[in-house]
């Protein structure tokens, strides 16, 4: 047999070592006209039986089972799921298999290698390749809004692979893949340290409270005549839209400002301002800055509680 070449054994040697710390999941769920079972996929990530998934995958129900694919199986129960980042933990009851490395995602560059490890159509133990195709695209999340910083990658995603891992060439899981979005499109929820923060909040609490500003926003460039004055900085985030009656409403913002603080922190990405939106801003000031028609305004804007449908 000829050796491998330097691609497959790349792809290889991320399937020996992480197939086995992806179980798949079946989880019952009660639809019109009986039960019904979903399937997906969960990374373990603790050494003591927590599992990273989709909320999606979990929906409504509190347990169900997760099978490994070392042909062993235990109950799980469902920790928190948290909609707005299509995340949820669960706890699988008994022994499971040592758990996957978290990586890092915003360290991520379009054109690299990328693996998929899943279980589509219920099929565990089954792996992917591809590229990362683009990053900081967006996934709607209900009525609320959008899963910011998602990953874009042509690794091939089927039902099922919900809640596996995408994971660089060193076995990193840098992403919980969360949607087949069309033929050769495959997006994923990015590991970063606001997905930390989401999944110890799922951990402790079974729940993530999150601040309200009531914007839509997207990056926007700072216009050159500005820049030395903001100390070089080049982009900002543009107001597309504000929410009729929602903190950012009431505190005067407007379409069109030019977001550059929030709180005392420059805000460049929806990630940024997303980082700021926990549970301690919640009914707290938060001192605002943007540009307006040339001019600096400050404004103080009171986040509100947001409340997931």
């Amino acid at each position: 047999m000829e050796p491998l070449d330097a691609y497959s054994q790349i792809v290889a040697g991320v399937a020996e070592r992480l197939t086995p710390k992806v179980a798949s999941l079946r989880v019952p769920h009660t639809r019109a006209g009986g039960q019904a079972e979903g399937l997906g996929s969960a990374v373990v990530f603790t050494t003591d039986g927590f599992l990273l998934t989709n909320a999606h995958v979990v929906g409504q129900a509190d347990r169900g089972t997760a099978a490994f694919a070392d042909g062993t199986s235990a109950p799980f129960r469902v920790i928190g799921a948290d909609s707005l980042s299509d995340l949820a933990v669960v706890r699988a009851s008994g022994d499971t298999p040592p758990p996957a490395e978290l990586g890092e995602a915003d360290g991520l560059v379009v054109g690299q290698l990328v693996v998929a490890v899943g279980s589509p159509l219920g099929l565990s133990g089954s792996v992917t390749a591809g590229v990362v195709s683009a990053l900081g695209r967006s996934l709607p999340a209900g009525r609320h809004g959008l899963i910011e910083d998602v990953i874009q990658t042509d690794a091939a995603l089927n039902p099922g692979n919900s809640g596996g891992a995408l994971a660089d060439s060193r076995a990193r899981v840098v992403g919980i893949n969360t949607a087949v979005a069309g033929v050769g499109l495959g997006l994923a929820v990015p590991i970063n340290d606001t997905t930390r923060r989401i999944v110890s909040s799922l951990m402790h609490d079974g729940r993530v409270r999150r601040a309200y500003l009531g914007v839509v926003v997207a990056p926007a460039p700072v216009a050159a005549q500005w820049r030395a004055r903001l100390g070089g900085r080049s982009t900002g985030l543009r107001i597309a839209s504000v929410v009729p009656g929602g903190p950012a409403d009431r505190a005067g913002l407007r379409a069109g400002d030019l977001l550059l603080t929030a709180g005392g922190h420059q805000v460049g990405s929806a990630q940024d301002l997303q980082r700021l939106m926990f549970e301690e801003a919640i009914g707290r000031p938060l001192p605002v800055t943007v540009m307006r028609n040339g001019a600096l305004v400050d404004v103080i804007a009171e986040p509100s509680e947001l409340v997931a449908a």
